[in-house]
């Protein structure tokens, strides 16, 4: 892979035609005025990032998540732009080419959570669930659904993925001049496509990083084709994407800790006593977690501060957070040769003084925060919204657009669906065949739910079920 197509600010719709206007940015920075001025972006402030509903302006939603990962991944791409400027000249990379990684990263960070549903990584389980449940016995013409769909269809479904929905929204959903969307360059498209594999080719034993997930639909395979012949990525992760995925590990793991310090979920003592294990088995690292832990307390109470413990966590995490931005650079740039060629099979972290310490970070949040009773009791009357919403919106696309007549409700549940995303549906289905007809308006379904905030969700299941 080289840089120069990498780096692609070629659109989908580009305007040749256009006179040179007094406009002195670049491609990559009139993306990031497309992303923040749209609506798919503003919904993020009321979309869960762990705490549903929380009420605190404390707690972070996935709008502040977007806007630390986007500050995070400008701040890696301008640490490794320089490391490479530096160090492999040679290579064709230019100081511009630095300015432009780091203005898609900006980019890339505000725009990777934007597919997902409401209730945070919950919502995409309970979707992937309702098909597992529904797809063997929903009948369209007296036939099951899942005997319709091929193969592929119905794994799209059964591995629902938010990263998907992230790049089908941008792509197609966010209808405002035309049927393409933000019209965003195809180097910050290629870098939020973190695995690059279709639903059928997903290999979580492989121990290659981009199998683990579903990068994109069938129905938006030829967008991915698209994008990836022309930066010249193909089947392989874009290399920013290597960044992306470290700035968004760093910034949600280090931050699920804070949060659950300040609800009480994790103490001062708790810390203390996970990092003791890990302050042992530093050996070299220049950073050391409990040390610095106990040195911030100690800092607080020289201070005077009301909460010497508090003053602690959360200078620690700032701390933390420096620590592992210099572990991801190392990790790019030890890796620089494998990643261009494709070849890395591993997170930026891996083999560093912050892998252990970031992955303890994840275990912690997962055993304190995901695995308590006021979560499981959260998720399950999620479990129930989704569910209901899941209900009704299928059985009143199943008939749509076909020849057979719905009843009312059914007519009335279709008028609720964005006119945006009736009307990507309806251009991408001309000439299609019935099954792929189906597909795209379960798709169409799932592009709906999406779209909406924690709030809406709620609203809508209350107002659907007469809970007004």
């Amino acid at each position: 892979m080289e840089w120069k197509t990498l780096l692609s600010p070629r659109r989908e719709r580009e305007n040749p035609g256009k006179l040179r206007s007094a406009d002195l940015r670049s491609e990559f920075e009139k993306d990031y005025h497309r992303i923040i001025g749209s609506a798919s972006f503003r919904r993020l402030q009321d979309k869960t990032q762990v705490f549903p509903l929380d009420q605190s302006d404390f707690i972070r939603t996935r709008l502040t998540h977007s806007l630390e990962v986007s500050s995070l991944g400008k701040s890696l791409g301008q640490n490794i732009g320089e490391n490479i400027l530096k160090f492999r000249g040679h290579s064709g990379f230019t100081p511009q080419m630095k300015e432009d990684i780091s203005h898609i990263l900006e980019c890339a960070g505000l725009i990777h959570d934007i597919g997902n549903p409401p209730f945070g990584h919950f919502g995409e389980t309970a979707i992937r669930e309702w098909f597992a449940r529904n797809l063997p016995v929903l009948i369209f013409k007296g036939k099951p659904v899942g005997d319709i769909l091929t193969d592929r269809m119905k794994q799209d479904f059964l591995h629902f993925e938010g990263n998907a929905q992230a790049l089908r929204l941008v792509t197609k959903l966010h209808y405002l001049v035309d049927e393409h969307g933000m019209n965003l360059t195809f180097a910050l498209l290629n870098t939020i496509i973190k695995y690059p594999v279709p639903s059928t080719a997903i290999r979580k034993d492989s121990g290659n990083i981009k199998e683990k997930k579903m990068g994109y639909y069938l129905a938006d395979e030829e967008v991915f084709k698209k994008v990836t012949e022309t930066t010249g990525a193909g089947g392989n992760r874009h290399p920013l994407t290597y960044i992306l995925e470290a700035a968004d590990d760093l910034a949600y793991k280090t931050a699920d800790i804070e949060d659950a310090f300040v609800k009480g979920f994790i103490t001062f003592q708790t810390l203390e006593k996970e990092l003791e294990p890990l302050e042992k088995s530093a050996g070299q690292s220049p950073f050391r977690p409990l040390d610095k832990l106990h040195q911030l307390r100690e800092r607080g109470l020289k201070r005077g501060v009301s909460n010497p413990e508090s003053y602690a966590v959360k200078n620690w995490i700032i701390s933390l957070q420096g620590f592992l931005i210099n572990c991801a650079t190392f990790g790019f740039t030890s890796h620089y040769d494998s990643i261009m060629e494709g070849a890395c099979r591993q997170d930026l972290f891996a083999g560093t003084f912050g892998e252990k310490l970031i992955e303890l970070l994840g275990d912690m949040a997962s055993r304190y925060v995901f695995s308590s009773m006021e979560i499981y009791k959260m998720e399950v009357a999620e479990a129930a919204i989704l569910d209901a919403l899941m209900d009704k919106l299928v059985r009143a696309v199943l008939y749509y657009d076909t020849d057979i007549r719905q009843d009312t409700i059914d007519m009335r549940v279709i008028s609720f669906i964005s006119d945006n995303y009736k009307n990507a549906y309806r251009l991408n289905s001309a000439g299609r065949s019935e099954a792929e007809k189906l597909y795209l308006r379960l798709l169409l379904v799932t592009d709906y739910v999406c779209g909406m905030t924690d709030s809406y969700a709620k609203r809508l299941y209350q107002e659907m079920n007469g809970l007004i």
